[in-house]
């Protein structure tokens, strides 16, 4: 029998032998890695049903819990709402719910379905307005039952609409307190147009025009079913679920079709924008231009370009202004798509006031940089293995790939758009991510925000070209003397 000493001795040559490199083929460098191929992405699509009236519905089993969820998409958001209503979808949204039904106080509704474990929620963004619930299988027939007469027999009780616009007012009251916020917002601005639909923001007269009678008008014009998108996830029989929806919605009549602002796009006004925010010790640079839609053939490149320049730790923004120089707080950026309008090229900086002008002379070089030092092939290669790899994370449950098909739905895109993403990121080219480059990020073209306090400055704005400054001065509302008193006027 083998003593304890022989034992370890015998135990201690077989791990080294399983462990070492050599009898186990191992690498001994990173880059003798060779990785695997990935396997193919076909993810489990919903059943897409539509309805005579024109109503979209997607069905998705998920029987891993026994719950039911669902999102209901209706076409016509903010960026629809009249010029000098602007905040009507806000209050819409927030009353459709808290403003009950026909049958039921939205403060019996909470009763309701706290009593069941379940939720409704309703909200709005600039391209829709959005109902989703969620519930226990079992408690499924009394909260559709709930959802039903919300889309049929709202009602928009006085009270709740005058509580949503005092809550907007707040909201209102409180908007210059973030240096984010401003900065986004006012960046918006300056690319969209300060009266685009795209840019508009609140204001107290605005929400004050806002009556009970506007909420029940959009109503009235946007919730039919040929522009509803329903879709339904979780623990449920296809079949049985669609003969439901068929006999409940069926017979839903046909209303007009939701009618899309019609808005041009033409881009910033180079220069220097400034807004003087105090008692702050950091500054908010943005570099903004307009971008461009995922229609555009150069959306996929433009994803690639976008993490390796701007939109990871590894890229060339992080590596270089925050890693190297030490200069940002955060800083990324890229070219934005959107689905329904073109986003904004932006290059957002977050930096201490006093290193204000250095960021800026550093965003300028990274930019400069694309000329001086062209992005790699391998640069363009490890983005897209990135991209690639992560992939499956973003899509990692059915309710995510219905919500997905869902978004494709509502903006006219290809079905299939979510299995050719892969395909064409695999696609791009070091060429494509050049042509993106070179169309997109120019100097010459951005307008430079910065939001901060100018006193600490390292060197004044000015240096960098004519100023713009910029008011945001919240307008007080019309016949009142402070904006506290427009609680008390509604």
């Amino acid at each position: 029998m083998m003593n304890r000493k022989s034992t370890l001795t015998l135990f201690v040559t077989i791990w080294f032998s399983f462990f070492t490199p050599a009898s186990r083929g191992q690498a001994t460098d990173w880059t003798q890695i060779r990785p695997t191929q990935l396997r193919p992405f076909h993810p489990e699509t919903p059943k897409r049903i539509q309805l005579l009236n024109g109503m979209v519905i997607f069905l998705q089993e998920d029987h891993e819990l026994p719950l039911i969820r669902s999102t209901t998409l209706i076409r016509g958001g903010s960026r629809d709402e009249p010029p000098n209503k602007i905040g009507l979808v806000q209050i819409y949204a927030q009353v459709w719910r808290t403003g009950g039904t026909a049958t039921r106080t939205g403060d019996e509704l909470d009763d309701y379905l706290a009593a069941r474990g379940a939720k409704i929620e309703t909200s709005s963004g600039v391209n829709t307005t959005n109902v989703a619930w969620d519930c226990l299988k079992d408690n499924f027939n009394d909260v559709f039952n709930i959802f039903r007469e919300m889309l049929t027999q709202p009602e928009f009780r006085q009270d709740k609409v005058v509580l949503a616009r005092n809550q907007l007012n707040t909201t209102i009251s409180r908007r210059n307190e973030n240096l984010f916020q401003i900065a986004s917002r006012e960046a918006s601005k300056i690319v969209y147009g300060f009266d685009s639909p795209y840019a508009r923001v609140p204001e107290y007269d605005s929400v004050t025009s806002v009556s009970r009678e506007d909420l029940l008008g959009w109503y009235r014009r946007h919730v039919h079913p040929n522009n509803t998108i329903l879709g339904i996830v979780g623990d449920f029989s296809t079949s049985a679920m669609e003969t439901k929806l068929r006999q409940v919605f069926e017979s839903w009549p046909r209303g007009p079709d939701a009618v899309k602002t019609q808005t041009t796009f033409q881009g910033p006004r180079p220069g220097i924008y400034f807004v003087q925010k105090d008692n702050v010790m950091s500054s908010a640079i943005e570099m903004v231009d307009l971008g461009t839609t995922r229609a555009d053939p150069d959306y996929y490149a433009i994803e690639v370009f976008n993490h390796l320049f701007g939109g990871s730790m590894p890229s060339r923004l992080f590596s270089n202004i925050r890693t190297r120089k030490a200069l940002a707080y955060a800083v990324n950026g890229g070219i934005g798509t959107e689905f329904a309008h073109p986003g904004m090229v932006r290059l957002f900086m977050e930096t201490k006031s006093g290193a204000t002008s250095a960021g800026i002379e550093a965003m300028n070089e990274e930019i400069e940089a694309l000329a001086t030092n062209p992005i790699s092939l391998k640069e363009v290669t490890k983005a897209k293995d990135a991209i690639l790899n992560s992939f499956v994370f973003r899509f990692d449950s059915k309710e995510k790939v219905l919500r997905e098909q869902m978004t494709y739905e509502l903006h006219y895109y290809p079905l299939d758009s979510l299995e050719r993403y892969r395909i064409g990121i695999a696609n791009v080219t070091l060429s494509d991510v050049s042509r993106v480059a070179k169309r997109y990020i120019d100097k010459n073209r951005f307008a430079i925000l910065v939001v901060g306090n100018a006193v600490d400055f390292d060197r004044p704005l000015s240096l960098f070209g004519s100023v713009t400054i910029i008011d945001i001065a919240i307008p007080k509302p019309l016949g009142v003397s402070t904006p506290s008193a427009v609680a008390s006027k509604n």
